[in-house]
């Protein structure tokens, strides 16, 4: 009986392994997600990114067709009839003492404050990520002499900085990206150096380092690669902040230079008549504030979605 039990059992089990050959699963498993893809979808769940994104897609678009839907030469631009008007139908934001409106010189100069803050955060970005990979991989003197340089800039006002460095080169839209570049490099060489000293001591780096890879490569090709979460993050919110220096620049009249169609360099030539014409200065630092919270927002959705500690099921 015991033999005939053990065949019949036998029997069954090989009918049941032949059948769950047969069976196809109703939903095919998901193949799992590259970095990229998961950090995408974390981004389209932040509601701010999304309003971030938006917003800045339209300020680069504003800068793109400014020159071809509307033609402007700010030299020549001008209907003294048309002076101190409150915005209508004809001038949506009204006319400046000049009598330019006040729309097309806000609408070209999304382009200067947009170019502005992206060339000043690219040289913070590229010198300051440089001086802090070199301070913080080689250390001993190399980690001293940057780390009092990056001090002594720390110790000034971003903006007084910027003032100075205006006013030893002069006024213009070169030295002003020159001057809020300046006021970007400590940032980043701090932000890097941190970044290599907690990456330099892993054991895929001491790994690399075995096999031969030489310091450059373990630099650029390895830790760096590896530390770019923070820096970009960082580079989208200090767009923000360049462009508000740059107009800060151009309000004391050290950045673009009349008649240039600045935001900072129109504010501060409305004042003169903010009390019959207030809309001369109101519009363009509504643009600032715009821009300013554009990269913020964008900043704070880039942030949650490429930390790595961010919740793994939103994905």
């Amino acid at each position: 009986m015991s033999g005939v039990n053990g065949e019949s059992i036998a029997l069954n089990n090989e009918q049941t392994l032949e059948g769950a050959s047969e069976m196809v699963l109703p939903h095919p498993l998901p193949k799992s997600l590259s970095p990229t893809a998961q950090a995408w979808r974390r981004f389209r769940r932040s509601r701010s990114g999304i309003v971030g994104l938006t917003m800045v897609a339209f300020l680069v678009l504003t800068a793109i067709l400014a020159p071809i839907i509307a033609p402007y030469d700010p030299a020549t631009d001008r209907n003294l009839r048309d002076r101190l008007k409150p915005p209508s139908w004809e001038h949506l934001m009204g006319t400046d003492e000049l009598g330019r409106d006040i729309l097309n010189r806000v609408w070209h100069g999304t382009g200067i404050s947009l170019r502005v803050g992206l060339l000043a955060v690219a040289t913070g970005v590229v010198v300051g990520s440089i001086l802090g990979l070199v301070a913080g991989y080689a250390g001993r003197w190399a980690d001293t002499f940057i780390g009092w340089l990056t001090d002594i800039l720390l110790a000034f006002p971003s903006v007084l900085l910027a003032i100075f460095i205006v006013a030893a080169m002069g006024p213009g839209i070169f030295n002003t990206i020159i001057a809020v570049g300046v006021v970007q490099i400590p940032v980043y060489t701090r932000l890097t150096r941190s970044m290599v000293l907690s990456l330099r001591e892993q054991e895929w780096v001491t790994a690399t380092r075995a096999i031969g890879a030489g310091q450059w490569r373990i630099l650029f090709r390895h830790i760096l690669p590896n530390g770019l979460t923070p820096i970009i993050v960082q580079a989208t919110l200090s767009i923000g902040t360049a462009i508000l220096d740059a107009a800060a620049l151009g309000f004391l009249g050290l950045g673009a230079q009349p008649p240039a169609p600045e935001w900072g360099l129109m504010i501060a030539r409305g004042f003169a008549y903010f009390a019959v014409a207030p809309w001369i200065s109101l519009f363009p630092g509504l643009a600032i504030i715009f821009a300013v919270l554009a990269f913020n927002l964008l900043g704070d959705g880039l942030r949650d979605a490429l930390d790595p500690r961010a919740n793994r099921s939103a994905i």
